[in-house]
């Protein structure tokens, strides 16, 4: 007898199994016969004798505190999960030459789990829930959502830290290619500098340097560019690095 007919066995005789609201089961008595390994007979004629003649299997599932009256009435309401356990033992080490490998198979199976778990677990059978049981089934559950959500927005946090480093690595990539491709700096007009630097200046102080300007362009090899400015007309554009030469001078 292999585990994989044991499994065919009960799956067959799966339909004469249940368990009640509190959690306890109970099988046919054909269906603990075909757990056991034995004929169908033989439990019934054990069950239907219990008070006249009680069998050796009866006595210990009376040793175990059951009634023998009891054992009558499962001939038609079902043989408990502790006495199929009981009688599982007995055909498996107890009863001579009616002791068979089927019987411990199932018996050692059933040990390890115990009858009830496992009758519970096929039909699929769970314990009801109390009020106090569900409500901490919510703080949990919100515990592992909060908890989830807390590692969610860690990860977020090291994403955004790692853009704004990848960022940063960029920036310092674009200034340096930018110094790359224009040594003098960038291009500003007297005015414009003048702002970019916070400096009040005048149209006569924006001519005057804007002619020394052009004179360090020209001496440099340095070519001006002109764009159009609405209010002086016509402007020369000289690197940041000319300007701050002539900014420079003008302030000492």
């Amino acid at each position: 007898m292999s585990h994989i007919e044991v499994a065919q066995i009960i799956e067959q005789i799966k339909q004469e199994i249940e368990v009640d609201a509190s959690g306890k089961a109970k099988a046919s008595v054909r269906a603990t016969a075909r757990l056991a390994g034995v004929d169908e007979k033989a439990i019934r004629h054990t069950l239907e004798n219990a008070e006249q003649k009680p069998s050796k299997l009866a006595v210990m599932l009376m040793e175990q505190g059951f009634q023998s009256a009891e054992l009558r009435g499962w001939r038609t309401d079902g043989i408990p999960d502790k006495a199929i356990a009981i009688i599982l033992e007995y055909y498996a080490f107890y009863a001579n030459r009616y002791c068979n490998p089927q019987a411990r198979l199932v018996c050692r199976s059933f040990n390890t789990i115990g009858i009830r778990a496992w009758i519970q677990e096929k039909l699929g059978w769970t314990k009801p829930t109390t009020a106090n049981e569900s409500a901490l089934t919510q703080i949990q559950l919100l515990a592992a959502i909060a908890a989830q959500m807390a590692e969610q927005e860690q990860r977020l946090l090291q994403q955004q830290q790692q853009q704004a480093e990848i960022l940063h690595r960029l920036k310092d990539v674009e200034i340096e290619q930018d110094r790359f491709n224009t040594p003098s700096g960038h291009k500003y007009s007297i005015v414009g500098f003048a702002n970019l630097q916070g400096l009040e200046i005048s149209a006569k102080e924006a001519s005057t340097k804007g002619r020394k300007a052009s004179a360090l362009c020209r001496k440099q090899g340095i070519e001006i560019e002109r764009i159009h400015d609405p209010r002086f007309g016509r402007v020369g554009l000289y690197p940041e690095s000319v300007l701050i030469e002539v900014f420079s001078s003008g302030q000492n």
